[in-house]
């Protein structure tokens, strides 16, 4: 496992840089920063001289080596449009992020878990049918429109929940005050993730159940309840993880969104902010911790396969 685990970091790096290449390539396609600032009494040797103090008047490869060279070094650049380092803007809305998304996938999958055993357990029967109809409900309506609708629901009819930011401004800022803020945010999230997952946990234990030796241990009678979770859960589970693991990155973007429609200090809402401002540096180190979420989330993925069945061999 050691070795495993070694052999896919090494892998790891050249897979990373070519993302940041990608990256870089693609944001200076985009646009210059410089064109942001441009303004009526703004002149070009102005710009000539902004344009040197930030390289941007290099070409594009020896702009993104200046910058690996830097990342390299632990300098991930200053903001252009605040002046602050980059890893200090990107540590300071990291825990939000975390935080919402951490909650909303553990709630997706509480959610998830039990309905798609109970739907598979009960398959083709009509209880079975509403559920994968809600779970299609719930992996199709789109992240943004379902927020609209909390937010009007909630917010604007009811007036039960606030829809923006993460405290109450001038509140006791205690952890009723963030549950409450909490509450939309993650139902959002949590039914994009359980509407996807009840389906796959559905699928992984009918397969399961075909088994000969799940047939076995009913004819034993050693009870439903230890047949599924002892015997069925266990084996259904390397499927479920696999999905799981590829839905972290999804949900990491999933989370821009919704951070911007409820104002959500995290990483969503200062990346979109950066792409409206052309903000390079805070744009590649937004993109540099996904890439690293991404790749981790894949080796962590096969380190519990082999926690999960055993006879898995690296």
């Amino acid at each position: 496992m050691v070795k495993y685990i070694i052999k896919r970091i090494l892998i790891a790096i050249p897979v990373l840089i070519g993302i940041t290449i990608l990256d870089y390539a693609i944001m200076s396609l985009a646009g210059s920063p410089l064109e942001m600032m441009l303004g009526p009494k703004t002149t070009e040797a102005a710009l000539e001289a902004k344009a040197i103090q930030l390289g941007l008047d290099k070409p594009f490869y020896v702009q993104y080596f200046v910058w690996l060279k830097n990342v390299l070094q632990g300098n991930f650049g200053y903001s252009l449009k605040s002046y602050q380092p980059v890893s200090q803007i990107i540590g300071s809305h990291l825990g939000p992020t975390l935080l919402l998304m951490g909650t909303s996938m553990l709630v997706g999958l509480a959610v998830a878990i039990p309905i798609g055993i109970y739907s598979a357990i009960h398959r083709y029967t009509k209880r079975d049918y509403t559920l994968v109809t809600m779970s299609f409900f719930g992996t199709s309506i789109p992240s943004f429109f379902l927020a609209l609708i909390f937010i009007y629901i909630f917010t604007v009819k009811l007036g039960w929940l606030p829809s923006s930011g993460m405290r109450t401004a001038g509140g006791d800022g205690g952890l009723l005050d963030l549950i409450r803020h909490m509450v939309m945010p993650v139902l959002v999230l949590a039914i994009s993730i359980a509407g996807s997952n009840i389906r796959y946990v559905r699928s992984a234990v009918l397969e399961i159940l075909q088994k000969d030796y799940v047939r076995t241990a009913k004819s034993k009678g050693i009870g439903r309840f230890r047949t599924i979770n002892k015997h069925a859960l266990r084996n259904a589970l390397i499927p479920i993880v696999t999905v799981i693991g590829m839905q972290i990155p999804t949900l990491f973007g999933g989370a821009v969104i919704v951070e911007q429609v409820f104002s959500w200090p995290g990483l969503g809402l200062i990346t979109m902010n950066a792409i409206m401002g052309r903000d390079y540096p805070v744009i590649m180190g937004v993109a540099l911790l996904t890439a690293v979420v991404v790749l981790l989330a894949n080796l962590i993925t096969d380190i519990i396969y082999a926690l999960v069945d055993p006879t898995i061999q690296y």
